[in-house]
């Protein structure tokens, strides 16, 4: 007879090997998700994608149906497909720099544009030669705008005297901008950060389009651009909180709604509301936003702006590194291209002292949403029925 002792044994060793075959399996899976994805699928599934055409200086999306800089369509997916195709880019990570690489000369300028945009928060120095190639040659100004920013976020030395030559000579205006930028990126070695890395790494596409009005604001943790953590939780019971998600330092809607924030200082005191600006860029570029790096040589405007945002900014301007909170209210991150870069959608979220999401506001072109001073009025007023005159429609 089999002794009582030796069948517990039996089972619990039986046990045993079960979950660690369960444990395998799900490890498995979770290896499936990171890199059984090949570097060239990713490619086929933006090679096929059917985005809205860029106009002829592929500076703006246009909508398809529409033929308007903008997208009319909320539901639209360009944002989707780019931002997970940059992810998992940069999930293949630097074991799979050679297959990213080869994304560069792709026929498809998305293609191409993703691969830059990974290759740079990669840093990988490896593509440094391509990158420059894609710069002087690329008949894309979207792509070559991408190629730039990916040598500053490189911190590419080597390519400051060819980065210097396009800041004369590209026939872009936008990508002359992002030249400069990326000049004093590099020498300020203040390229990709280990944070943007991991941000795309950590970017969960069940989280994207989640939020709705009257849901209770999920709670955050995002730093600003002197580097502190501000958690969105901390106010509730105690204020409004407007969360306004802007372009860039090229975009001077989002410096005009600057100078309105900063004339208004003492009204949303009152009102007992706080204010934070978010940019989905690294540390770099939000603190070039704030007047507190480069100042380019911009089309828009002849003053200065460094200096009064130095003395005059009171609010946080957020880091939303890949654009993780954004997703989930459907401000898009990478949704349409503007000055040759791709970037959010403009939104505008309010949430009420008791943490209760109380209006989203997803835009449908630059201009697109409320003003600063219509933001102050809906709070003041608890009327959240706005939408901009000209407003995008869809067909």
């Amino acid at each position: 007879m089999i002794k009582t002792s030796n069948v517990y044994q039996y089972l619990i060793s039986i046990l045993f090997l079960i979950m660690i075959i369960s444990l395998n399996g799900q490890n498995i899976q979770e290896e499936h998700s990171y890199k059984d994805i090949s570097v060239e699928q990713i490619f086929k599934r933006v090679r096929e994608h059917d985005f809205n055409p860029l106009n002829e200086e592929n500076s703006m999306t246009m909508d398809r149906s529409l033929g308007k800089e903008g997208i009319a369509d909320l539901d639209d997916k360009d944002w989707e497909v780019r931002l997970l195709a940059v992810r998992d880019l940069v999930r293949a990570g630097n074991e799979q720099v050679e297959d990213i690489k080869s994304g560069l000369t792709d026929r498809s300028p998305h293609v191409r544009q993703v691969s830059a945009k990974a290759l740079g928060i990669l840093s990988a120095e490896s593509a440094i030669p391509e990158l420059e190639k894609m710069v002087r040659r690329d008949k894309n100004a979207m792509v070559r705008s991408q190629a730039v920013i990916a040598l500053g976020q490189i911190e590419a030395r080597s390519s400051l005297e060819l980065l210097r030559k396009r800041v004369e000579k590209d026939p872009s205006g936008d990508v002359r901008h992002q030249c400069e930028l990326a000049i004093d990126q590099i020498e300020k070695q203040m390229g990709a950060t280990n944070k943007l890395r991991e941000a795309f790494l950590s970017l969960d596409e069940s989280t994207f389009e989640t939020v709705q009005e009257n849901d209770q604001a999920p709670d955050f943790i995002l730093e600003d651009t002197e580097g502190k953590k501000w958690q969105l939780s901390q106010f509730e019971g105690k204020k409004w909180v407007a969360l306004i998600w802007i372009f860039a330092d090229w975009c001077p809607v989002c410096h005009g709604e600057f100078q309105d924030l900063m004339e208004m200082q003492e009204a949303f005191k009152k009102a007992n509301i706080q204010v934070f600006t978010l940019e989905t860029h690294d540390i770099y570029r939000g603190r070039v936003m704030v007047g507190k790096e480069l100042e380019p040589e911009y089309w828009f405007t002849d003053k200065s702006f460094k200096q009064a945002y130095s003395n005059k900014i009171w609010w946080p301007h957020l880091l939303d590194r890949a654009g993780i909170q954004a997703a989930k209210y459907g401000a898009d991150p990478l949704a349409y291209a503007v000055h040759a870069e791709y970037i959010n959608r403009p939104a505008t979220v309010i949430v009420d002292p008791e943490g209760k999401v109380r209006f989203i506001y997803r835009g449908t072109f630059w201009g697109d949403r409320p003003s600063i001073e219509q933001t102050l009025e809906m709070i003041q007023e608890e009327d959240f029925s706005y939408e901009h005159p000209q407003r995008l429609k869809k067909k």
